[in-house]
């Protein structure tokens, strides 16, 4: 059953957005997700000032970030950073759809919260948007963002929806690698396989605000319609879950992919590691935005920040 307050987010959703639909073009596509993320997001907290760069990659393009700061920092308050990849099936979103996140984020933790503006699909097919996050991702280990950040601070990652399969992939593929650094992975409603996990694929396919026909549209735009797929970029097509970051997997009740941080945090933990699974009852995919009006999504905003918090040395 939905919660009360998340029916009431997901009616005035609707009369914003219609929704993913393949009879736009991506180019329109994103333009009214970007109208709807306007229309829900509120100004900055006067805590907060933010500062816009470009990371310039090995390949020639740049990559746009955007660093949210608390100016309020205490000597209480965790040091650190958290990387941060936005959702939007690979195909939407950008550092303005997201800002009600990351600028809360950093508003509530007091950490560095860094939004990455990867290449999007299907422009740019996989890895595109897994190499862009795995350069930034090492940049920020060797400190060559161009952000002056405390030397002593932790780094994490963290991530909605495809931001979550991001997030997860570049952890997978630096384990791999064997470069260590990354202290906390917090996965909100991931998208982690190239199929949702049953049995939310099947009792979930025509959820609001996400159905399993939407998840397959993503997907065929960025993995291409058949396999073989680069394999680090698909983490529950993995052989291993050891060696991962402390890892927070949160799932929506009613979403196609609850079960996808189900299963992943099952995998991590069998394989030795620390996951903590928190589903929301009554939400839906695309929730944190009615953080201001739904109580659910607020003590799912608290269970992220808690994590992160944590995770940096402070509780």
């Amino acid at each position: 059953m939905l919660e009360p307050q998340m029916a009431a987010f997901i009616a005035r959703a609707a009369a914003i957005y219609p929704g993913h639909t393949t009879s736009l073009t991506p180019r329109e596509q994103r333009e009214a997700y970007d109208r709807y993320a306007a229309a829900l997001t509120p100004p900055l907290p006067q805590e907060v000032i933010t500062h816009d760069a470009q990371f310039k990659a090995a390949a020639g393009h740049s990559v746009a970030l955007r660093l949210y700061r608390n100016r309020a920092k205490t000597g209480a308050m965790p040091r650190g950073t958290v990387l941060y990849f936005h959702g939007g099936g690979f195909v939407l979103g950008s550092l303005d759809s997201h800002q009600l996140i990351t600028a809360r984020l950093a508003a509530d933790t007091g950490l560095d919260v860094i939004a990455v503006d990867y290449r999007l699909a299907p422009e740019y097919c996989a890895p595109a948007a897994h190499e862009d996050c795995m350069e930034v991702t090492l940049a920020a280990l060797q400190r060559r963002l161009p952000f002056d950040s405390p030397a002593d601070g932790t780094l994490q990652l963290a991530g909605d929806s495809a931001g979550g399969t991001l997030a997860a992939g570049v952890a997978m593929r630096l384990r791999d690698d064997g470069i260590k650094g990354i202290h906390g992975l917090a996965l909100v409603y991931p998208m982690l396989g190239t199929d949702p996990q049953p049995p939310a694929r099947d009792t979930e396919a025509q959820a609001p605000m996400l159905t399993l026909t939407d998840v397959h549209a993503f997907r065929d735009m960025y993995w291409g319609e058949s396999p073989p797929y680069p394999a680090w970029t698909v983490p529950l097509d993995a052989t291993r879950y050891d060696g991962l970051p402390r890892t927070l997997a949160i799932g929506a009740e009613h979403d196609p992919l609850r079960d996808d941080a189900r299963v992943f945090a099952e995998r991590v933990e069998a394989a030795g590691g620390e996951a903590r699974l928190w589903i929301g009852a009554g939400l839906v995919h695309g929730c944190w935005r009615a953080i201001e009006s739904s109580p659910g999504v607020q003590a799912m905003h608290e269970e992220v920040c808690r994590f992160l918090c944590a995770k940096a040395g402070t509780a």
